[in-house]
């Protein structure tokens, strides 16, 4: 094996030093060399679950530019591994790295329902939404056999609280018959992840995802069953999917989507080395041209971290994206408007049950 061998089923492609840990680790070519001659595995790539037991699990958002006030993340870490997370940064509060720990490290919260339900029965608490995977995704593939976030779903319904799920996995479709109820009093509002309707690029850029296939149906299984679903292009990133802005607008459209939003790609803290290691591997013809658009956006740097700006980017480039973006809402979702959740109910089911006086 050798420093550049190409590691299938993940996005990261290396492990970036943790910035708070005081010493680093790394392979050199002599133990890289007996590993190959002994046939022995330089590192374990299985995923490995970590429980952690949270004395909460509701987060108040302070950031003006990510459109949530609370959020609740049932795992950390995201098996998904899509190589441009933003949330790889906070693998490292943890004491592990933004890069393959990221993807191979999950911190499973156990106790996340009965968190949930004492949060709900505080008197202190009013209903306000909160949006599940406001960090990582609440249906990343270990949601499939422990079923926390699916726990979690009968937790607002039996509390009659408005929930927002943030997903680019199929595996919604198992909880349909929760969400239908949700929806029936707008409890529920879903953004599905989509951020090419190129199933190679899907493949690259977020290797563990469901394909773009089983999304575009769930988006149109969602909307025939009238729950509210929105799609988020995130990120946009130049030279790789930023020429498909319009005909994924009207895909998306006419699968039954009530909007469209996005965001411009930004390589903040750990993740500028990763994506920059990833996409010279993957991509090494274009590489420095995306790179080098990258810095365009965000003034000369990978990363810009000022609210306002962060997000949508500066420049030609980012002003051509707003362009797209404003034409493709006027085309194809002018009809369309976007629910609110329903805060109203919650008071009256404080102890899980309808009060009655």
């Amino acid at each position: 094996m050798s420093k550049n061998e190409f590691i299938k089923g993940r996005g990261a492609q290396l492990n970036v030093s943790n910035k708070f840990e005081a010493q680093q680790h790394e392979f050199w070519d002599d133990f890289l060399n007996y590993c190959a001659a002994e046939g022995d595995e330089v590192q374990n790539n299985n995923t490995v679950l970590i429980d952690t037991f949270s004395k909460t699990i509701v987060n108040k958002v302070t950031s003006p530019d990510v459109g949530m006030e609370y959020s609740l993340n049932p795992y950390q870490g995201c098996e998904h591994g899509c190589i441009y997370c933003y949330a790889r940064n906070s693998h490292e509060y943890w004491g592990y790295s933004a890069g393959l720990d990221f993807e191979r490290k999950i911190l499973v919260k156990r106790k996340a329902v009965e968190l949930l339900e004492k949060k709900f029965r505080s008197r202190k608490w009013e209903a306000k939404p909160i949006i599940l995977s406001g960090n990582t995704d609440c249906y990343q593939p270990i949601e499939k056999k422990l079923k926390i976030t699916r726990q979690l779903l009968e937790t607002f319904l039996k509390y009659k609280h408005p929930v927002g799920i943030i997903t680019k996995n199929a595996l919604l479709q198992r909880d349909m018959d929760i969400l239908r109820e949700l929806a029936e009093d707008d409890l529920v509002s879903v953004t599905l992840s989509v951020t090419s309707l190129s199933e190679e690029t899907r493949r690259i850029l977020e290797p563990r995802t469901a394909s773009i296939k089983k999304r575009l149906e769930t988006i149109e299984i969602l909307s025939r069953a009238n729950i509210p679903v929105n799609v988020m292009m995130a990120p946009i990133i130049p030279a790789i999917n930023s020429h498909e802005i319009m005909p994924l607008a009207k895909e998306i459209s006419e699968r039954g989507a009530l909007s469209l939003g996005y965001t411009i790609v930004r390589l903040n803290g750990a993740i500028a080395e990763i994506f920059t290691d990833w996409i010279k591997k993957t991509m090494p013809d274009r590489a420095d041209k995306v790179l080098n658009q990258i810095k365009n956006i965000h003034g000369g740097n990978l990363n810009d971290s000022r609210f306002g700006t962060r997000m949508k980017g500066e420049g030609e480039f980012a002003s051509q994206v707003a362009q797209q973006f404003k034409l493709a809402r006027k085309k194809y979702f002018s009809d369309k408007e976007r629910i609110k959740l329903n805060c109203k109910l919650h008071e009256s089911f404080k102890d899980g049950q309808m009060k009655l006086f």
